[in-house]
């Protein structure tokens, strides 16, 4: 069964604008079934389309040669044609320029396992011309859409791979989620990393899975993985650019006591991390349960942000905490990350950040029991289930 993702309907608007359309995201996590998707959907409009998986050899073989034929083959192609996994082609940036700058009436949709190589291309060669799309795992609503059946209790073990989904076996839900870390740092990392360092590497993977959510100490971390802090930060930057992994920095309006230039870090999955960790046990029995909800808060959140958001969060010296400050239009809305709660409180650190921030309307408070709004100084609190929030919630 193919799941329907929520980002599809944006999707297929754009079959109708110029631009080049850029599926990025990393390996497994579900943009060659959105191709295809796509491509069912612009048969339907009676356009004629036209597939190229460059993951296949024979494809690829067919795209071995000058510029200027890979050009003419993908003009006379169709009116919509699909690249998957364009990044093999050499020089692709400017095929596509090319073949944009021509004025031929087409559309191309293409996929890439993202790299540092590519978003460089990207911007120089492809400025104004394509519209990006980041792909991120299953979502839990957008599995539950699909399998009713499906818990939050199995979300928050086995996380949103779409090739999960068509087993109910738990031994090859890991089986698959071991492979796919290791097609990660074989393929994706094993060329942008030198072959020394790859032992450093997975050594800093699994520290972050160990210490996601936490606020993280580059020095400390190079200590531990033997590199410099340097490399630590280049490391980082990789899987950013990998979209494995993602920093969120403190909020701070320079006032005294708040902590400016700290950050914390997140795996792009839930699977994922507890692959790393080899810790597939009951959520309600695992000393990392709250750091597991507040991640499945922060994949939610990341999922759903346009260019005028930033998620960050909020801490002072002197322990006063916010898990996330979701900021859109610059506008600062507190999200707290709570297990059990049984009446309708206020979390000392969200207190405190509404004090210091009077002019906030709006706040969430995220939990497992209680589904009610409030009014505090002036600021209307959502109290959401995790259920409902993975279910339900849009930023307003």
């Amino acid at each position: 069964m193919m799941i329907k993702r929520n980002i599809l309907s944006k999707l297929q608007q754009e079959l109708s604008q110029p631009e080049i359309l850029i599926l990025l995201g990393t390996r497994q996590v579900g943009k060659t079934t959105l191709l295809r998707m796509l491509e069912d959907y612009a048969r339907q409009k009676r356009l004629k389309t036209a597939f190229f998986d460059l993951e296949q050899p024979q494809v690829l073989a067919d795209f071995n040669r000058p510029d200027k034929e890979i050009v003419q083959i993908i003009i006379e192609a169709g009116e919509v044609v699909f690249i998957d996994e364009f990044q093999y082609v050499r020089n692709i940036s400017k095929i596509l320029k090319a073949i944009f700058d021509s004025k031929k009436k087409l559309k191309i949709i293409c996929s890439g396992s993202s790299s540092l190589e590519i978003h460089k291309h990207l911007k120089e060669s492809l400025a104004g011309r394509r519209f990006l799309y980041r792909i991120y795992p299953l979502e839990y609503d957008e599995i539950r859409n699909s399998y009713p059946d499906f818990t939050l209790e199995n979300y928050l073990r086995f996380g949103g791979m779409p090739g999960l989904t068509h087993t109910d076996s738990e031994e090859r839900k890991q089986q698959i989620l071991n492979e796919l870390v290791g097609s990660y740092i074989l393929k994706d990392i094993k060329s942008l990393v030198k072959e020394e360092n790859i032992r450093a590497f997975n050594h800093l993977l699994y520290l972050l899975a160990q210490n996601q959510g936490s606020t993280i100490s580059v020095h400390s971390l190079s200590t531990e993985v033997g590199l410099s802090s340097k490399a630590i930060n280049r490391y980082f930057d990789i899987l950013e650019e990998t979209y494995v992994g993602y920093r969120i920095y403190s909020y701070s309006k320079n006032l005294g006591n708040e902590l400016k230039k700290s950050c914390k870090a997140y795996l792009y999955d839930l699977g994922v991390r507890n692959m790393l960790l080899k810790d597939f046990s009951n959520i309600n029995s695992r000393p990392d349960k709250g750091v597991i909800l507040e991640s499945l808060v922060f994949l939610k959140l990341k999922a759903q942000l346009t260019p005028n958001m930033e998620i960050k969060f909020w801490r002072t010296k002197d322990g006063g905490e916010v898990d996330f400050i979701l900021l859109k239009d610059r506008k600062p809305i507190p999200i707290e990350v709570k297990g059990k709660i049984t009446a309708l409180e206020i979390p000392s650190g969200l207190k405190r950040f509404l004090r210091r921030y009077p002019a906030v309307e709006l706040a969430y408070i995220i939990n497992e029991q209680i589904e009610e709004d409030i009014k505090y100084e002036g600021c209307l609190i959502h109290f959401l289930t995790f259920k409902e929030f993975s279910r339900d919630f849009q930023i307003e």
